[in-house]
């Protein structure tokens, strides 16, 4: 029998065999690092998931996929863009995750938001896998006839790898409403099949799910609400610090608004703006989707408010923040002044937007601390129920399809709470998400076998 290593020594193993083999990385290199850290009891407890290599398995995608979309632009001129689609886990379901349009887009960031999408999917318990794609086309700016001329190329190569069995992708940042529908135009074409169920976050209109726009944002807030009632809390009467201004945090604003909740702050690129009379959510929805314009326009019209550019709004006091725009926009500096402004909870509405170092700082401060691929898992939760209401061709109402993602929410958190607290670490969410998701992922892996 071969001699089994520690759990520690596995990890530390597997991760240097990471770094050797991903070594221009870093977003990669320190999501998997995230995860193997927390997973040592669940290694310790299960000997058998060493001798069947699932670690080694299971921080190597299945499939990466990197193509050449050349597309034309307004003037004529020729344009090309890299594509990517790394479909990492299949072992629970046909692979889900987002596409992103945006020019930071690369192989790292794309196997970093595949490798958590695993363990989120895992989380919501719905018979997902996890993948990513994207591309580093940028369409802000562009025309509609731009963006569709892109979708349309990048999908010609990527509908091949698709399906409603296969991988489903669905939108994430630059890939809203007008490129899902362009691009799913393109792969019914092509593939002369109208099969809905491929592509989630569609039209309602045309196959799309009830309250997916809202899912993320809301689901972020249910998860938000379940760590404080644990402690016999609410939110009635807290102020909320959101940065972001895309749908995660217009809809995370909106139903802290209606729990009882103040939100304080938005931001996009260029800055940030605070309102301590409580953010007008029709302005911003105004500025940010209709006008496509930036976030100091809102001090234009409210005079309660106050625009500080280049900056994040983690020095405004606040009880709860929700990082909600893109990977570690919040460090241990941001942290620390979030600490002395008395934080209650932070809950990440975006993927990995706490560095390690800021997340420790939270942990050892006694925050609560909810993980992106637990706190945002609505998103995909939804986007699982879409596929549900295509397969059957049903179409459910609003309030039935909110207290369906209500109930996957508490489900999350339940199963965090109480991996963490199985495992001697209660009360942190992070190793709880870790340790629930891997757990699921790898008990079908060693039963499906080698493959």
């Amino acid at each position: 029998m071969p001699h089994l290593r520690t759990a520690p020594t596995l990890v530390e193993d597997v991760f240097e065999s990471v770094q050797k083999r991903n070594p221009h990385e870093p977003e990669f290199q320190q999501a998997v690092h995230e995860v193997l850290e927390s997973i040592a009891p669940v290694l310790e407890e299960h000997p058998q998931f060493e001798g069947a290599g699932i670690l080694e398995r299971i921080v190597e995608p299945e499939r990466q996929i990197m193509f050449r979309v050349p597309w034309v632009d307004d003037t004529g001129r020729l344009q090309v863009n890299r594509g990517y689609r790394v479909q990492f886990s299949s072992v629970l379901g046909p692979y889900k995750g987002g596409l992103r349009f945006h020019p930071s887009v690369n192989l790292s960031i794309i196997k970093f938001l595949g490798f958590e999408q695993i363990f989120k999917n895992a989380l919501t318990g719905q018979g997902i896998g996890g993948a990513k794609g994207g591309s580093d086309f940028d369409p802000h700016g562009r025309s509609d006839a731009e963006v569709m001329r892109f979708c349309q190329s990048f999908m010609s190569e990527l509908y091949r790898h698709l399906g409603e069995h296969t991988d489903v992708p669905a939108g994430d940042i630059g890939v809203g409403a007008r490129e899902i529908g362009y691009l799913f135009g393109q792969y019914r074409k092509i593939t002369n099949r109208h099969e809905s169920g491929m592509f989630t976050g569609k039209g309602v209109q045309w196959g799309g799910a009830e309250v997916r726009t809202e899912a993320t944002g809301y689901g972020a807030v249910f998860f938000v609400e379940a760590m404080l009632a644990v402690h016999g809390e609410t939110l009635a009467g807290r102020r909320v610090g959101v940065s972001g201004s895309g749908n995660v945090a217009l809809y995370a604003m909106e139903k802290a608004r209606q729990l009882g909740a103040l939100p304080v702050t938005a931001s996009d690129s260029s800055g940030y703006v605070v309102d301590d009379a409580g953010i007008d959510l029709g302005l911003l929805r105004e500025i940010k989707e209709v006008r496509r314009g930036r976030i100091a326009e809102y001090v234009e019209h409210r005079t309660s408010a106050r625009f500080v550019p280049g900056e994040r709004p983690w020095n405004v006091p606040m009880d709860v923040a929700i990082p909600s725009a893109t990977q570690n926009e919040l460090d241990a500096a941001d942290a620390e002044a979030l600490i002395a402004n008395g934080v209650r909870a932070v809950a990440e509405g975006a993927n990995m937007p706490s560095t390690p170092e800021a997340v420790a700082a939270f942990q050892d401060a006694g925050v609560l601390f909810g993980p992106g691929k637990a706190v945002n898992a609505g998103g995909v939760a939804t986007s699982a129920l879409e596929m549900s209401q295509n397969a059957s061709r049903q179409r459910w109402n609003f309030p039935d399809s909110e207290r369906r993602l209500h109930e996957i929410m508490l489900g999350v958190h339940d199963a965090s709470f109480e991996a963490a607290r199985r495992y001697g670490h209660e009360g942190d969410y992070v190793v709880g998400a870790n340790c629930a998701g891997f757990e699921r992922v790898a008990h079908a892996m060693l039963a499906q076998g080698v493959i």
